[in-house]
């Protein structure tokens, strides 16, 4: 190599200062990304935007027979399919979305490999699809409100909270899954299984009034069980007992694992190259 010619070698900010602004530098490419994402999810399918109706309607029939015929769970004076489409708004906004970005980091190895820009900007966009998704089965509640002739509490201007809530957490387990993804492959495999137990653990079929007292704080660990509650509250208002405790667990740990999911891709994030 000549004397006079210099190495160039790019990599991120190693402060957080500096991190922060090559993702405003870098914020075409997060346009660009989220907007292809969008394509290929609604136009590379038979019935397009369609799968985000069908998907949660035929979850809800499910669980509707399933725990309101025939295991005959209480729901109130809330009409069970209701109750359980207002808790697949939370869970699937976060099961799409996890699914997506646990594998974005794979699944652009050509990106990463040749250029640099922030990797968190994959991750992060591979959210927006699950969040028109949650848009669009939010405009399908709206319908089944009409449907059902059920007026929901003046609270509901307060399920954006909880959907932060939500981002937040689903922001923490994209970071932290994405990476380990890079380095053991085998998550590829365990997130679908995850999601899957997750459903059933969370209390998406069902009210987490049938939870006995002395298993809720345990079952309050859960962190979708405080934001799944809450959606459940700000819709039904006074109709819907909300434990406060799973509320306030649900917010630590969904910004706890923000910050460790956070902390832990930005300690991997520069060897993304060599292993990915």
């Amino acid at each position: 190599m000549d004397n006079s010619e210099k190495l160039v070698i790019i990599e991120a900010g190693k402060k957080d200062r500096q991190y922060l602004v090559d993702l405003w530098r870098f914020r075409e490419l997060f346009y660009f990304l989220s907007w292809r994402d969008i394509k290929v999810r609604y136009k590379q399918t038979v019935i397009g935007v369609a799968w985000s109706v069908i998907r949660p309607v035929l979850t809800m029939i499910i669980f509707t027979i399933i725990f309101g015929r025939l295991a005959k769970l209480p729901a109130g004076d809330i009409p069970y399919p209701i109750l359980v489409f207002v808790a697949l708004l939370p869970w699937q906004f976060f099961a799409n979305a996890i699914q997506t970005s646990s594998n974005s980091l794979v699944s652009n190895a050509g990106m990463i490999s040749k250029i640099y820009f922030p990797r968190i900007i994959m991750p992060t966009s591979s959210i927006i699809v699950a969040l028109i998704d949650f848009l669009i089965s939010f405009a399908i509640l709206i319908v089944l409100m009409f449907v059902y002739r059920f007026v929901p509490n003046w609270t509901i201007v307060l399920t954006p909270l909880f959907l932060l809530i939500s981002i937040c957490l689903t922001l923490g387990v994209g970071f932290l899954i994405s990476s380990l993804n890079v380095k053991y492959r085998d998550f590829q495999h365990i997130v679908p299984f995850i999601v899957q137990l997750g459903l059933y653990i969370s209390p998406v079929g069902f009210s987490s009034n049938v939870v006995p007292i002395r298993w809720k704080l345990i079952y309050s660990l859960n962190p979708m069980v405080g934001t799944i509650d809450g959606f459940r509250w700000a819709v039904f208002g006074e109709k819907s007992d909300l434990f406060l405790q799973s509320v306030i667990f649900s917010i630590v740990l969904s910004i706890s694992m923000l910050f460790l999911g956070y902390w832990y891709f930005r300690k991997t994030e520069k060897s993304f190259a060599d292993k990915i």
